[in-house]
């Protein structure tokens, strides 16, 4: 019954991410150092040399400069060995000449997978499922994915959210579904009479009702 706790328990949006120290493919990592002053999107893998987890370490790999335009490093875990992932980057690499240059982390004993919830019992107790950890500069987790070990991430997705996050922060505002930069964002709704009253008079913003504005960013 402890263990199931532990194995169960994940950070929640808006607290901060678990520290941890760790052994990884480029050398002893502790998170709060790593995580200094950029973003951090931590993600797990099932197993080395495995399909779909090649692909899905290549399109990371694929988008390095996309993501370091955008302040944020990568952080991969699976609960392999250090030599398991030091063959498997080697191999892609001769393979499909995709160069896993982030740190990859080796969770043998499985306490980073506990610490972030990545051990789902039902779908393995020995293998992470494809969690996707979003944490901002102040150390803090900002937002959440995780995926069956079956199914793919979405890469897409992941560096639209990554921008959705950062446009969020810098402009004060919310956006709404399907946001891609370029589009309008939300404007906060009003909290009083007077606000709604002068929100319902203002040329400043596309209005579909007091509470629903939008305004370019």
């Amino acid at each position: 019954m402890e263990n199931a706790t532990v194995i169960n328990q994940m950070p929640r949006i808006g607290e901060p991410a678990p520290d941890f120290e760790a052994v990884t493919t480029t050398g002893p990592l502790k998170l709060s150092e790593y995580n200094k002053d950029s973003w951090v999107i931590l993600f797990s893998h099932p197993a080395d040399f495995t399909p779909v987890c090649t692909t899905e370490m290549s399109a990371f790999a694929l988008e390095k400069d996309f993501f370091e335009q955008r302040n944020t490093k990568l952080l991969g875990l699976s609960i392999d060995s250090i030599h398991s992932h030091l063959a498997w980057v080697n191999n892609v690499k001769n393979n499909t000449d995709v160069y896993f240059h982030f740190p990859i982390i080796a969770d043998l004993d499985m306490s980073v997978a506990k610490l972030y919830g990545m051990l789902h019992d039902k779908e393995s107790t020995t293998a992470a499922v494809r969690a996707v950890f979003f944490i901002d500069p102040k150390g803090m987790v900002r937002l959440m994915m995780y995926y069956p070990l079956n199914v793919g991430r979405n890469m897409e997705e992941i560096k639209r959210a990554l921008v959705a996050l950062q446009t969020s922060d810098e402009c004060k505002c919310a956006l709404p579904i399907n946001w891609v930069p370029g589009e309008k964002a939300i404007v906060p709704p009003p909290k009083t009479l007077d606000e709604m009253d002068a929100r319902l008079k203002s040329t400043e913003y596309e209005l579909v009702d007091f509470y629903l504005a939008k305004k370019d960013i």
